[in-house]
């Protein structure tokens, strides 16, 4: 398992890090309807209704550890948009994570 997304600064222990990449690959893989990139800094991101409390979840957990990412749930028909916000020097990690959710999103 590749956690080419997570960045060296991440507060989170290196050994735990393959436990959430894994959660947020079954995230992606249950959850994402789609995926689009509006801004280069922001992945905008179609999940399940049922998914938003997961999805709210997980962002906490992350942002605790890489306080530089930006998560906002808005409603939309067919369930709810997450958005996922970087600053400019941290667009590599959002790229690497828009591979991620390429690869496992249904």
């Amino acid at each position: 398992m590749t956690t080419d997304w997570v960045p060296e600064s991440c507060a989170l222990p290196t050994a735990q890090r393959p436990t959430r990449v894994a959660e947020f690959d079954q995230f992606f893989t249950d959850s994402v309807l789609r995926a689009e990139r509006p801004d280069r800094t922001r992945l905008d991101l179609l999940i399940d209704a049922d998914a938003v409390p997961l999805g709210r979840e997980l962002a906490a957990r992350e942002t605790d550890c890489c306080s530089f990412f930006a998560f906002t749930f808005e409603p939309a028909a067919g369930g709810a948009v997450l958005h996922i916000d970087v600053p400019v020097g941290r667009v590599e990690i959002l790229d690497a994570l828009e591979r991620r959710i390429g690869g496992a999103s249904r």
